[in-house]
């Protein structure tokens, strides 16, 4: 076996999309593009897969069409040690149209989900405290975009 990827199927924006996270990320670049032909039945010139690789780890946009949506089942996974970090990264994913949702989840503006995590949250969740774990769940479930002074505050009581 020579590895594994990951596949992520857009309704035209593949492109786009690449160019987008390629531009968020450090340690990205965009690797080749494969486009349709005359005889396609897309139209000619445009993106039909984009190799490209995000933090060093390898994707395909492929623009499929419409028949697939993107949803929670599957989503991308993001860790922090900062508040800075976590914030800026929130705002350009949901730039544009993207939604935020509960507890560290968003979807951006092309409906890939992501969850933003800070690194200490198994720390105050699954901490030597169970109460204050209990707490720092509680606030996390009260959360949109995950706040780290706020769950350590809510672990320490």
């Amino acid at each position: 076996m020579a590895g594994i990827g990951t596949c992520l199927w857009f309704d035209g924006q593949a492109e786009e999309a690449a160019n987008f996270y390629v531009g968020l990320f450090p340690n990205s670049r965009i690797l080749d593009a494969s486009r349709w032909g005359d005889d396609g039945p897309g139209v000619p010139g445009t993106v039909l897969t984009i190799s490209f690789e995000l933090g060093g780890r390898g994707f395909r946009g492929l623009n499929g069409g419409p028949q697939f949506k993107f949803n929670e089942a599957v989503s991308f996974e993001l860790f922090f040690d900062t508040q800075a970090e976590l914030d800026e990264k929130w705002e350009a994913l949901t730039a544009d149209g993207g939604q935020e949702s509960q507890c560290g989840w968003l979807k951006d503006k092309f409906g890939v989900s992501w969850q933003l995590i800070p690194a200490m949250l198994t720390s105050v969740l699954g901490g030597p405290d169970p109460e204050g774990a209990a707490r720092a769940m509680q606030a996390m479930m009260g959360m949109q975009k995950l706040d780290i002074a706020a769950l350590q505050s809510a672990y320490d009581g």
